[in-house]
């Protein structure tokens, strides 16, 4: 028997003849559990992978939602991130595991994601590319007692280079939209960095602002192509 990592139910994993001939690892989550967690699916934004099916017709502009046209209208972030791609759907069994997860500090949770987001990730991004998390605060890193961006990239078992370093310790979530693409977020920590292809990654894309500041910066270092990649997508 095993205890689910998110009811603590005890539970029997299911095996088939595969399992016994592969090395696989069981599922850490019951199968209600399991069952409740929505992968994105259906016609999505090209650009930032928000679901079309969440919006209404006149915010979808062809390939991309409006939010993504405003990107590419503005000159100073056209083609700063080539695109973003996630994982779940941001409902509200998943608000619930991402509180968890990030704010009551259950570190185990990511465990619950590596499956997802190992298929995931590597469905839309080859194995060629540098791993840059979004950091945190010192003030915020102290207080959760990890960096839940990182502990994301650790699942995918690739160069990881922390080359950013948070500036702005308030919480995104706290402000507007213009607050949020007025403020500075970061700063690299190094003078210059030769990258072909980088991918930004973190736990959320709600607005796009946080990837969009980091993508400009890491451009701005020398890296040639900046994708992001999230656990949800809002």
């Amino acid at each position: 028997m095993t205890v689910c990592l998110l009811c603590h139910q005890r539970y029997e994993p299911k095996l088939g003849w595969g399992d016994f001939l592969t090395v696989k690892q069981l599922d850490v989550l019951c199968e209600m559990c399991r069952r409740s967690f929505s992968l994105l699916d259906g016609e999505r934004c090209h650009r930032c992978d928000r679901p079309f099916s969440q919006v209404a017709e006149l915010y979808r502009h062809g390939e991309l939602c409006a939010d993504c046209l405003r990107w590419q209208q503005a000159d100073e972030w056209r083609d700063v991130l080539t695109k973003n791609r996630s994982v779940y759907v941001y409902d509200e069994w998943m608000k619930d595991v991402v509180a968890r997860w990030k704010f009551r500090g259950d570190y185990a949770l990511v465990e619950a994601f590596r499956t997802d987001v190992c298929h995931e990730f590597f469905r839309h991004f080859s194995p060629d590319v540098v791993l840059v998390p979004i950091p945190l605060s010192k003030k915020r890193l102290y207080e959760r007692g990890f960096n839940q961006a990182k502990s994301l990239a650790e699942l995918l078992s690739l160069p990881i280079a922390d080359v950013l370093e948070r500036v702005d310790s308030e919480k995104q979530s706290k402000k507007t939209k213009i607050e949020r693409l007025r403020t500075v977020q970061f700063r690299l920590c190094i003078d210059e960095w030769r990258c072909d292809q980088c991918v930004i990654i973190d736990d959320l894309y709600t607005t796009g602002s946080t990837v969009y500041h980091a993508a400009r910066l890491l451009k701005q270092a020398g890296a040639r192509d900046v994708f992001s990649f999230t656990l949800v997508r809002a």
